[in-house]
């Protein structure tokens, strides 16, 4: 599915609404219900598709976001472990495939300074949206402030860092094909596939992550399924329904060097 379309509610937003089209090659056309399209309103940014219920949007003040931020279970968690968040230790983290930003939030959340690289210029619009309503939310401000948005290709961005400017932590999150239609009930997580489609550079990014990161590259994966791009984690830290593989090695001058 493409969205090619930008609408707006209200002709006042028209202004800014140039800008959105034109940062994500979009076409400002009139509202149509009956195709999908990105719409601005007078309150946020959100995507309109038939057949996936209301609209879909991004909120790091409320909802599951609030919901994680106040009872995700703070350093003790598998995701903050995976990233090896321990006490006084509040690594960079570069979120390489951003998407709903919910895990950057949660990092961001417990102290971490945190870049999210998204390539999808409709999701890099909305993460955009939301950074810019909740930094002026008291509740959220300060986390906020740690939360850097880059719109762009992952490895080339990976590619590009200083010296100076490498992450100590790659996070990973990449699409996984589900082969169980049933797996994709929520609205949010259908959309994002839609969207972003199928992997295709697993190989490149991990090995440009592998290559950066200073301390680890954590790769979130559904339990049970096969290691990213074939390449064998260190160790893997599971949840529920989730399974952590981490890569806790970096490379200099050819040489690899362990870091536990």
């Amino acid at each position: 599915m493409q969205i090619e379309s930008l609408a707006v509610t209200d002709p006042a937003l028209k202004g800014q609404a140039d800008i959105i089209a034109a940062r994500c090659g979009l076409q400002l056309v009139s509202l149509n219900t009956d195709l999908p399209q990105l719409v601005l309103t007078d309150t946020r940014l959100e995507i309109r598709v038939p057949g996936l219920g209301g609209p879909i949007f991004i909120d790091f003040t409320a909802g599951k976001n609030q919901h994680r931020r106040q009872f995700g279970g703070g350093r003790g968690q598998p995701l903050a472990k995976a990233v090896g968040l321990k006490k006084g230790a509040n690594p960079y983290i570069v979120d390489a495939t951003a998407g709903f930003g919910r895990d950057a939030f949660v990092f961001a959340s417990l102290g971490c300074r945190v870049t999210l690289i998204e390539q999808n210029p409709v999701m890099a619009a909305l993460l955009a949206d939301a950074l810019q309503r909740a930094v002026a939310d008291d509740d959220v401000a300060e986390i906020i402030s740690r939360m850097q948005l880059h719109h762009g290709n992952a490895v080339n961005y990976l590619a590009s860092l200083a010296e100076i400017d490498r992450p100590d932590v790659v996070y990973l999150d990449p699409m996984y094909p589900s082969r169980d239609k049933t797996a994709l009930v929520k609205k949010e997580m259908q959309l994002l596939h839609q969207l972003v489609g199928p992997d295709s550079n697993s190989s490149d990014l991990l090995n440009m992550s592998r290559e950066v990161a200073l301390k680890r590259v954590a790769v979130k994966r559904p339990k049970g399924a096969e290691f990213f791009a074939n390449q064998q984690p260190h160790v893997s830290i599971e949840s529920k329904n989730t399974r952590y593989d981490i890569y806790t090695l970096k490379f200099a001058n050819g040489v690899v060097y362990p870091t536990l």
